[in-house]
């Protein structure tokens, strides 16, 4: 025998009924010995209660609300059947509704629903599905009985959520069964009766609590649970796209799923399976090939120790503190006997060891009751300060990691607690058993879909991670770095197992977002033609409302207004990655607070292409420091464009041509003037001394300019090639100079003994920068262990391509920064 359960969506429409009737027949031909539990149809028993509440209140409303309730009831009937099973079926509906509205009217005379009226009332909605489907599957040539589960579900009287009398349970429904062993037994779902026959119900979701009950009586096969999903997933789906289902679970991790929000199985369901070991299978209704999930003793095979990431939304906590709990014995069983005798359900109790405190958490409705209780219990010990006060803390979730197999996994905490922390999400509350099938958290309210996200990712997509990439600027390198995401998208995700996901782009005019990724073959039209009015305010509270996991900040700009918003975006718990040098170059105060900030909040704030574009210069320097070098002087070309220039200055040509050649390659700013001053390389060799550890200014520099100021003060471009032209011959003749001395012409920064120069230089044939090409950059690093020998950093410095490569490949070194999991069930795939 199998005991299959319909849930309320599954017959929560003509198509819906259809669909199931159609798994009922599938069944019949496969000659499978079954029986059926319907649920009410769906939203029903929600209107039921409404509608007994409208009539206690004398709200005559209520009978427009039957008739609507009604009218559905009959149109299902009238389009599934025809003949004489669609009169069968109008009587049975109209008889109910006579039935039904008898009631109500008693109820809105008398101005008072008891919980008996209620539980009666309420009775209707599987009472009408059931009947529905058994008359349409009669239609249907399938010979099946009705049954009216209150005749074999013997309960006591405690209305609304009664408890089974499991040995008289067993019996009725074995004799009645035994009755019908050639038909399919059709039962109503929900509902049961006292041993006064009076209308009992077993709790919301309680016909997933019938099937197993008969399941129980019957020694059933198995119990299949039709509903709308594939199974039990991962995680919620509406919070987490990435959730999916799981293929097995053992009865423990069912039953603690189920509790801590899990929709798809009722809690009580599983312990009737659980104590027969009758495996229970959860099915889609709406995709019937679906395997499912499958509970059972024995769970899955593979032995992961996370199995899925249920949560509480809404949950209240009260914390009960005091010096006076400390040693006192009875406390906790005052406290929570005191919640009991007044129905409050206690969702997760947490104590300190030193019994100074005691947390639980309850539902927001029942807060301010229990904390209203707790003061008259405790009313004595408060007003004698040994238990200061009960304090309560709002808009808080719960979520939890279970898995059986945690207590054999080490590690499975610290992980958790990491990818939290990563996260910027704090912990308020927790609580674990010595078991370890469930460790609980309590977090704010905020943070949830983040905190359910980040762990998911962790522990059951470890293999691959998610970079959630939030940009400001598409100028050159803006636009060349979005290129290279959309080009290299597919291909880090099969090799680098990374998905890159662009949720924001804006310049200084214009911003477009998209929080599941913009689709970055069209963002241009996107931005031209759907986007938002730019405002950097607007656009930073988006990036932190949004919450997502692993958040980076991208600034392709060069923006001193922007860079006064780095602080608040790293204590917000985003990282940033920029090829602007300003942050790193102003006050030396910003520049330590950011890094301070930084370490503070576990983000990442990269900055490499600040000294050399693509080249490791910044990283290299870290290393040395990192592994215990002393750094003696650090010397280097840091403008690739000033490299260009003076590795193409030759006799015969004119530096003003060289100069508007290169602005016409792309390798200068828009204006040439601003490279020529030479302030970048010293905003470039300032960095590389803080990083030493130097506190020095941008005003400590020493900068000996290439060209005089007449030639900065120009009111334009043009102008300034015009003054530019005087200038040759003198530029020539250093240059003369230079090559009959057998030396070459390069602009060098140089940091030693605390002191910065930066200045056009001549070097010989043994200086590692003679021999430099094309716009290349170069560093020496002079330290105590390469004193003989610089270390030198040589390539490419300059250009967009170079710089948002760069950008890019701090984007992706982000990823070795997360937690690396040895196992994950895609990898099982």
């Amino acid at each position: 025998m199998i005991v299959i359960k319909f849930g309320g969506t599954s017959v929560g429409s003509l198509e819906n009924f259809r669909k199931s009737g159609a798994i009922i027949e599938s069944y019949v031909k496969k000659k499978k010995k079954f029986c059926v539990v319907v649920s009410a149809m769906h939203q029903v028993t929600n209107k039921l209660i409404t509608v007994a509440n409208k009539a206690s209140i004398q709200d005559a409303s209520y009978l427009e609300d039957v008739k609507s309730l009604k009218e559905g009831h009959l149109k299902i009937i009238q389009n599934l059947t025809k003949g004489k099973w669609l009169e069968e079926g109008i009587t049975t509906i109209e008889k109910h509704f006579q039935e039904l509205e008898s009631l109500l009217n008693g109820v809105f005379l008398v101005k008072e629903l008891s919980p008996r009226s209620s539980d009666l009332i309420q009775s209707f909605g599987e009472r009408l599905s059931s009947n529905i489907m058994t008359l349409y599957m009669r239609y249907k040539k399938i010979s099946c009985i009705y049954l009216d589960t209150r005749s074999v579900i013997k309960t006591d009287g405690t209305f609304g959520n009664a408890k089974v009398n499991f040995r008289k349970t067993e019996l009725l429904t074995k004799k009645i069964f035994s009755q019908y062993s050639d038909k399919i037994v059709i039962c109503s779902g929900y509902i049961a009766s006292t041993e006064n026959d009076e209308t009992t119900t077993l709790g919301r979701g309680g016909s997933d609590y019938t099937a197993s009950i008969i399941a129980y009586s019957l020694r059933a096969k198995s119990i299949e649970i039709w509903t709308d999903v594939d199974g039990v997933m991962t995680a919620d789906p509406r919070k987490v796209k990435d959730a999916y289902t799981l293929p097995r679970l053992t009865y423990i991790e069912a039953m603690e799923m189920s509790h801590f929000g899990a929709k798809v199985i009722y809690p009580p369901t599983i312990q009737p399976a659980f104590s027969k070991n009758i495996p229970i299978w959860i099915k889609n209704t709406f995709n019937p090939d679906a395997k499912g999930t499958l509970i059972d003793k024995k769970g899955d095979s593979r032995k992961l120790p996370v199995k899925g990431i249920p949560c509480i939304e809404d949950i209240t906590i009260l914390n009960v503190v005091g010096s006076g709990m400390i040693g006192v014995p009875g406390i906790a069983s005052r406290l929570f006997r005191s919640l009991a005798d007044r129905n409050i359900n206690v969702i997760l109790i947490t104590q300190s060891s030193s019994e100074h405190s005691i947390t639980f958490a309850v539902t927001p409705k029942d807060a301010k009751l229990s904390q209203e209780i707790i003061h008259k219990e405790f009313a004595q010990e408060i007003s004698h300060k040994t238990i200061e006060d009960v304090y309560r803390e709002e808009n808080l979730s719960i979520l939890a990691i279970i898995g059986e197999n945690m207590k054999n996994t080490p590690g499975v905490t610290g992980r958790l607690f990491q990818t939290l922390g990563r996260n910027g999400i704090n912990v308020i509350a927790i609580a674990q058993g010595s078991s370890e099938y469930n460790i609980s958290l309590v977090i704010n309210k905020h943070h949830l879909t983040k905190a359910i996200n980040s762990l998911h990712e962790a522990f059951f997509l470890s293999h691959i991670k998610t970079i959630n990439i939030f940009l400001v600027g598409i100028g050159l390198i803006g636009t060349s770095l979005l290129q290279q995401i959309q080009e290299q998208y597919e291909h880090l995700i099969v090799r680098n197992k990374l998905k890159i996901r662009v949720i924001g782009i804006t310049n200084s005019k214009k911003m477009i977002f998209d929080i599941d990724g913009i689709e970055l073959k069209n963002w241009k039209d996107t931005i031209e033609n759907n986007s938002e009015e730019y405002g950097m305010d607007t656009y930073i509270t988006r990036m932190k409302e949004y919450n997502l996991t692993n958040p980076v900040f991208v600034d392709c700009t060069s923006s001193l207004e922007l860079v006064h918003h780095y602080e608040d975006i790293l204590s917000s718990n985003i990282s940033i990655i920029t090829p602007n040098k300003l942050a790193n170059s102003s006050d030396y105060t910003l520049y330590e607070n950011l890094h301070k900030i930084s370490l503070k909040k576990g983000v990442k704030f990269l900055y490499e292409t600040n000294v050399g574009a693509g080249l490791p210069i910044i990283r290299t320097l870290q290393d040395l420091i990192y592994s215990g070098d002393e750094i003696i002087k650090i010397e280097g070309i840091l403008s690739g464009t000033l490299s260009y220039i003076f590795n193409n200055f030759k006799k015969g040509t004119a530096f003003s041509d060289i100069v508007r050649e290169a602005q016409e390659k792309g390798l200068t700013e828009p204006d040439p003037r601003e490279d020529l001053k030479g302030m970048d390389v010293v905003r470039k060799i300032l960095i590389l001394s803080r990083e030493v550890g130097y506190k020095l200014e941008i005003q400590d520099v020493i900068l000996k300019p290439i060209l005089p100021e007449e030639c900065f003060n120009t009111p334009n471009i043009e102008a300034f090639y015009q003054e530019l032209k005087k200038h040759d011959r003198i530029m020539e003749n250093k240059l003369l100079l230079a090559r009959d001395k057998r030396k070459k012409l390069r602009f060098i920064a140089k940091l030693e003994k605390k002191k910065i120069t930066v200045s056009l230089q001549n070097v010989n044939i043994k200086h590692p920068f003679y021999n430099l090409f094309g716009s290349d950059n170069i560093v020496s690093f002079t330290t105590k262990r390469y004193s003989q020998r610089p270390l030198v950093v040589k390539g490419p410095g300059a250009g967009a391509e170079v710089t948002s490569a760069g950008v890019f490949a701090e984007i992706i070194s982000l990823s070795s920064s997360f937690i690396q999991d040895n196992y994950t069930y895609e990898d099982e795939k």
